[in-house]
């Protein structure tokens, strides 16, 4: 049994354990990633509930892989860190994220390029803000395997949310993963995603399009439009039940479009408004 764990472990590099979250938001639940190997022991990504039976796979998963000796976070959202206080007071390791700010009970804070020993390959931090401030990546960096948390999902799209979103920083994000060599992407809910080049194009495409959208439904607004009112129309595609969550994209985009000058709002907080901004009475040109 022990040689064919190992065996296991050689071909694949993680272990994936879901966690009993399934929700809107997370899909059939968040997907906790154990790597690593007795050389170096192995660290946990996201452990995302504090529940017992799920915990006690967490736990097995890594000590078929030398034993858990740090948790690392993601991001500041609660379906990735749920069960961190927990497993940290059960095995004595520290936790580690980007930042104290987002993740409180962080030990340990990981720079942009930080680099994890993790058996005989190398774990890289990658700060991608944008679905949160606070967001990290890491790459396997041997095996080309990036551990994405909830910067790409495997089906469907991600919710962007200000103020902790930011359109514009999650654009730049996912650019900045255009360039590296990825072989597959493990995203935090959904199945792997085996086509990482093609998919980073359609989500890039996807927000570019959206925002073509917002900008098209602006123009039928002269005298500026609320967030309600351009919601149905730029997600029209989007079941009513899931606008409100639309809604958040669709602000996220709109406060992308005013830093670049595209786009103005006036009014009260109470019926704030959002209108192109037109210079010489032209709309200025959209810029990608």
């Amino acid at each position: 049994m022990e040689q064919e764990q190992k065996l296991q472990q050689e071909e694949q590099p993680y272990t994936l354990v879901l966690a009993p979250n399934p929700s809107v938001m997370t899909g059939p639940g968040t997907n906790t990633i154990v790597l690593g190997d007795e050389t170096t022991g192995a660290l946990v990504i996201d452990p995302a509930v504090e529940e017992a039976d799920y915990l006690a796979q967490v736990i097995a998963a890594g000590e078929a892989r030398g034993g858990i000796r740090r948790i690392l976070i993601t991001h500041g959202h609660p379906d990735h860190y749920g069960g961190a206080a927990a497993l940290r007071a059960r095995l004595g390791v520290p936790v580690l994220a980007f930042s104290r700010a987002g993740v409180a009970l962080a030990d340990e804070e990981l720079e942009d390029g930080a680099r994890l020993a993790v058996g005989r390959d190398t774990l890289r931090a990658i700060h991608t803000p944008g679905h949160r401030f606070d967001h990290l990546c890491f790459l396997l960096e041997g095996t080309g395997i990036l551990f994405a948390g909830d910067l790409l999902a495997g089906v469907g799209t991600v919710v962007i949310a200000p103020p902790e979103g930011d359109m514009g920083a999650y654009l730049t994000s996912l650019r900045r993963l255009q360039q590296l060599a990825l072989r597959s992407i493990v995203p935090a809910h959904g199945p792997v995603i085996l086509d990482p080049g093609s998919k980073l194009a359609e989500y890039i495409d996807h927000r570019l399009l959206r925002e073509q959208q917002v900008i098209t439904a602006l123009g039928q607004f002269p005298q500026g439009a609320t967030v309600g009112e351009l919601v149905p129309q730029v997600y029209a595609d989007v079941s009513p039940t899931l606008h409100a969550l639309a809604a958040q994209s669709l602000t996220a985009h709109l406060l992308k479009l005013e830093q670049e000058g595209r786009v103005r709002r006036h009014g009260g907080s109470e019926d704030e408004r959002w209108r192109l901004e037109r210079l010489e009475g032209r709309v200025e040109p959209g810029r990608s």
